[in-house]
């Protein structure tokens, strides 16, 4: 990926934040309250009802053209964890289910250049995926300058908003990679799935995250030539905050360079919270020119997926 940039970061999450005490009395969580709060949760964000993901795509991508960062994208990619809600009853005319989002932000952003592309299929990890198809676009069209990566999703009606023991939000965000000098330059991005636990339940989810994740970031450093050692910061998802102080140590980082400071008011975002925090980190100031960031997120399927920044100057 040389050459290669991210920036133009946003995202939208559920217009009512809510306590997740309050979602545990209304019968939306499976664990008890007392041991999310001891992960380090407390608040998560859902949407209205009759909110939908497009529009929190929409809100995140209208964040971008509103600071003039908009022009000149080539390519859409659009990456959901969750299809879309088909209403009650059943489907008589499948065009219903082909009212794509992608297509949709083309038309009402006015991106009339840009092809679109939908990808899912990775749960938690498709927002790097997102990032990993940009930049092999950007790499086979030499014409191409900018490619609008978008991930969104909300909850079903009613679902539990808690997954493998995290509490979750609705929530979207976006970015653009491009051949322009921008925040961060893209090194890698790296993929492991293993579709043989793609029916794993919570236990055993979590039983294969330390092997899996290790794994992700050793591997994932060292195509830039690093090991987990080097990199300056881990920006991760918003996990059990024990769990990173585990890998911290696995990994052989100082757990002061894992980064994930919206943990408690944001909750898991699905494939946006990594993006959530990896903003909060460039506006804190924290982050150097020459610093190297790791993204890795995990996800069912199961799906492993890591990106590799460093920060521009």
């Amino acid at each position: 990926m040389d050459g290669l940039y991210i920036g133009s970061f946003a995202h939208a999450l559920g217009a009512r934040k809510r306590h997740l005490r309050e979602s545990a009395e209304a019968g939306l969580l499976q664990s008890a309250p007392e041991d999310l709060e001891a992960a380090g949760f407390r608040w998560h964000h859902v949407c209205e009802p009759g909110g939908t993901a497009y529009e929190l795509a929409h809100a995140a991508v209208a964040e971008i053209a509103a600071r003039g960062e908009l022009a000149d994208i080539d390519a859409i990619v659009y990456a959901t964890c969750l299809p879309p809600e088909t209403g009650p009853g059943p489907v008589r005319d499948v065009k219903d289910l082909m009212d794509f989002p992608a297509g949709r932000l083309q038309a009402e952003f006015g991106l009339s250049r840009a092809i679109v592309v939908g990808l899912h299929q990775q749960a938690c990890t498709g927002a790097i995926g997102a990032l990993r198809l940009a930049g092999a676009l950007l790499t086979t069209e030499p014409t191409w300058r900018r490619v609008l990566c978008v991930t969104a999703d909300r909850f079903p009606e009613g679902a539990w908003y808690e997954q493998a023991y995290n509490l979750i939000s609705d929530g979207a965000a976006a970015c653009v990679v491009g051949r322009d000098p921008d925040v961060c330059r893209l090194l890698t991005v790296h993929q492991i799935t293993n579709g043989g636990l793609g029916r794993a339940g919570d236990d055993e989810t979590v039983g294969t995250y330390f092997a899996y994740t290790h794994r992700l970031v050793r591997e994932a450093a060292a195509r830039v030539g690093l090991a987990p050692a080097d990199l300056d910061w881990v920006v991760t998802q918003n996990t059990h905050e024990k769990a990173w102080q585990i890998l911290a140590r696995l990994l052989d980082v100082d757990h002061a360079r894992i980064w994930a400071p919206t943990l408690a008011d944001v909750g898991h975002v699905i494939s946006a919270d990594a993006f959530v925090n990896l903003s909060a980190l460039l506006g804190s100031g924290q982050a150097r020119p020459g610093q190297r960031i790791a993204l890795p997120m995990a996800g069912f399927g199961l799906n492993w997926q890591c990106a590799v920044l460093e920060v521009a100057g």
